[in-house]
């Protein structure tokens, strides 16, 4: 009779053999796996894998500017966008000129989009009428009629008209500017556009650089980086110097002539700068009437070929008659402008106005207009459409050329050259090598402060200005 213990390992034996036969092989539990639920399961993680991709590119692209554009597309084609205008009216030394722009706000971001413009132009300048101011207005009149033209009338009375005159303005006397500006206004109050007290003014040439140098990158595609452009601006009365030192440490005299610019989401410390007297035409008159008594209206200059005789220049209200002066290196087979003459009197007279020197302009890329492009296309340096690329060292080799050749159609290319070399060689310190983007116009639109101008009316208030 077996014992109670062999009873005892009998019925354990027992429980583990049969717990053992209760249980699948290994390899059987994975045969058992449903084949359609494995292949359903990858199908899901694939999918998983496929939205979360698609989610993580839809937010990059979101917040980068190559998928704005496209959006924004799309919203204006299905009627999204609701169109916003300005008028700009450029009172220069030389012509008046108005600007109407048409913009509408991103889809996605709400940033202003440029969609349109009108660019007309008039000659002489407001300053041409210091003494009939009613005159002045009118020619004001007839460029407003054109931005009327374009801009819906329902439209008018939510349009932003202004009026900023430059340097020809800043150079007339208090009350022949006053009185042009009061005939301006009177104008405008009557316009039908929305205006305020500070509509019509003489701008600060502060503002003048900034807004140009803000037009230059907004059209550019740049003031979403580090890598601005400078801008040079080279007016008839005034020369505008603006870019975004890259180590404002390095110079401590621009500490007075910086400037924090908004741009879309960001700020941008900018050292900009108007040298009053500068301009191409204040460069002329001060090389012409070059040791002459005041008054004299018949004028002889060393920046003239000797072939030129009582040539009309006016200047401001003044009218004046220029003839060439015979120098020692001319003859009669080969008349020419003495360049080293002529290029001292232009230092005599533009070196000292250039304070403070814009000595660190050389590290960055640079974009110049007005003037800058019309001196360049006249002779051939670049493109007369599409404007280009040129050198400093062109600038100065093109001046030589043209003041050693008789040219009775362009009579006062020689000195306007001649300035241009000795401003950006020795008056901005610039390499011959250094390349000069010239541009008149930007994917269709006009290089011009009145875009930052306009710009800044629809964004600023009073925390954040241009």
């Amino acid at each position: 009779m077996p014992s109670a213990n062999q009873n005892l390992r009998n019925r354990k034996l027992q429980q583990q053999d049969s717990s053992e036969r209760s249980q699948a092989p290994a390899g059987s539990r994975r045969k058992s796996a449903n084949p359609k639920i494995v292949a359903n399961n990858l199908r899901f993680s694939f999918f998983c894998l496929v939205i979360s991709a698609a989610l993580l590119m839809f937010l990059f692209l979101t917040y980068t500017d190559s998928f704005h554009p496209i959006v924004d597309s799309i919203a204006g084609h299905l009627g999204y966008h609701e169109k916003t205008y300005v008028v700009v009216m450029d009172a220069g030394s030389t012509g008046s000129r108005v600007l109407a722009f048409e913009f509408h706000r991103g889809y996605l971001d709400g940033r202003l989009v440029l969609d349109h413009e009108l660019f007309e132009h008039s000659k002489p300048g407001l300053s041409a009428f210091a003494d009939r101011p009613q005159e002045g207005a009118v020619t004001i009149e007839k460029l407003l009629q054109k931005a009327k033209d374009v801009i819906p009338r329902e439209k008018w009375s939510q349009t932003p008209l202004v009026l900023k005159a430059t340097a020809g303005l800043r150079m007339l006397k208090p009350e022949q500017a006053e009185g042009l500006l009061q005939a301006c206004r009177d104008l405008f109050e009557k316009s039908g556009f929305l205006v305020n007290e500070q509509a019509v003014e003489i701008m600060d040439g502060t503002d003048e650089g900034i807004f140009s140098w803000f037009t230059v990158n907004f059209l550019l595609g740049k003031l979403n980086g580090r890598n601005t452009v400078a801008a040079l601006d080279l007016g008839g009365g005034s020369t505008q110097v603006t870019f975004a030192p890259k180590d404002v440490s390095q110079t401590p005299l621009y500490k007075d002539f910086m400037h924090r610019v908004p741009t879309f989401n960001a700020f941008v410390d900018v050292f900009t700068t108007s040298y009053l007297g500068a301009g191409l035409m204040a460069v002329r008159h001060a090389v012409f009437t070059h040791g002459a008594p005041e008054g004299q209206t018949k004028l002889t200059s060393e920046c003239v070929n000797s072939i030129i005789k009582d040539k009309l220049f006016r200047y401001g209200t003044e009218q004046f008659y220029i003839s060439g002066k015979e120098n020692p290196k001319a003859t009669a087979e080969n008349p020419e402008v003495d360049y080293e003459q002529c290029a001292s009197i232009v230092r005599k007279k533009v070196l000292p106005t250039l304070r403070p020197k814009p000595v660190t302009l050389k590290q960055h890329e640079i974009s110049a207009f007005s003037y800058f492009f019309d001196r360049a296309i006249e002779t051939g340096l670049v493109d007369p459409f599409q404007g280009g690329e040129t050198t400093v060292g062109s600038f100065v080799t093109k001046s030589r050329e043209v003041c050693a050749d008789a040219n009775a159609d362009q009579p006062f290319m020689c000195v306007d050259l001649t300035f241009i070399a000795v401003l950006l060689e020795e008056g901005y310190g610039l390499k011959p090598k250094t390349p000069l983007k010239l541009y008149k116009k930007i994917d269709g639109h006009e290089i011009s402060w009145a875009l930052g101008a306009a710009y800044n009316i629809l964004t600023s208030n009073k925390s954040s200005q241009l």
